[in-house]
């Protein structure tokens, strides 16, 4: 009888297709080494996701600012709404005066029968920019001074807004044009819907606000900052630099 013994063969590298998963095995062991633990995903997540709101929000306040300030909306309205500026001693500053002449064009177009004048007075002034506004439409512009409403209340936008709305609510009215700066448009339209106002905006052209690019960027992100302090906070910013002036020709 023949014995055959089988001899163990020389030693062979194991193939990548091996089960016996060495190489595998390690491999998966090193992804897993290098992926990011869960919190700090979470973590940058958020944080990427909060800087692009605080990125983004102002810059899209910013566009309405823009877009709003090139719109001359002017429905056949209750009343036509003039934001105050500047008075001096009951004569209207340069950018009042211009809000009035604009407000006196829409009244003789016929988009509302009656024209509302608002705003108080600074300390030690004698007359409100309301009262102010009225005498000149009336005087200069020939309006009847029963189709004219002055409303003496406020030392900026958020203020004159609530007695407005007071007064329309009071008369009945829904319904209002509101004559201001191009670029307080957005602002003031947001205030005065949310004191019961269905408003437009039809602004003038004249003023410090749109003489030049670098005042235009300027008075957009100071609406833009106005904007959102009030929609965040229900707060109003200062009354804009160009109506503070106690003397002509400053």
């Amino acid at each position: 009888m023949t014995l055959e013994m089988e001899l163990p063969g020389p030693d062979v590298p194991e193939g990548p297709g091996d089960d016996s998963g060495g190489s595998g095995e390690g491999e998966r062991r090193g992804r897993r080494a290098r992926r990011r633990p869960r919190w700090f995903v979470i973590t940058v997540s958020v944080v990427l996701g909060l800087l692009a709101v605080a990125v983004l929000t102002p810059l899209t306040v910013a566009w309405r600012v823009w877009y709003q300030a090139r719109q001359d909306e002017r429905p056949r309205s209750d009343a036509i709404i003039v934001l105050g500026a500047a008075q001096y001693n009951g004569v209207p500053s340069p950018t009042l005066q211009w809000r009035l002449q604009h407000a006196l064009n829409l009244y003789r177009d016929g988009v509302a029968p009656v024209i509302v004048t608002v705003g108080g007075k600074q300390p030690g002034d004698n007359y409100t920019e309301a009262d102010s506004g009225k005498r000149w439409l009336v005087d200069r512009g020939g309006v009847p001074a029963d189709r004219v409403v002055s409303v003496p209340v406020g030392a900026d936008t958020l203020e004159s807004m609530k007695a407005v709305g007071a007064e329309y609510r009071r008369r009945g009215w829904r319904t209002g044009v509101i004559v201001t700066d191009p670029w307080h448009g957005l602002r003031s339209k947001r205030m005065a819907s949310d004191n019961g106002i269905e408003a437009a905006s039809s602004p003038t052209r004249s003023g410090p606000s749109v003489q030049t690019r670098d005042t235009q960027f300027h008075y957009i992100v100071r609406e833009t900052g106005g904007y959102l302090s009030y929609v965040l906070f229900g707060k109003s910013v200062a009354v804009p630099s160009e109506t503070i002036v106690t003397t002509p020709g400053q």
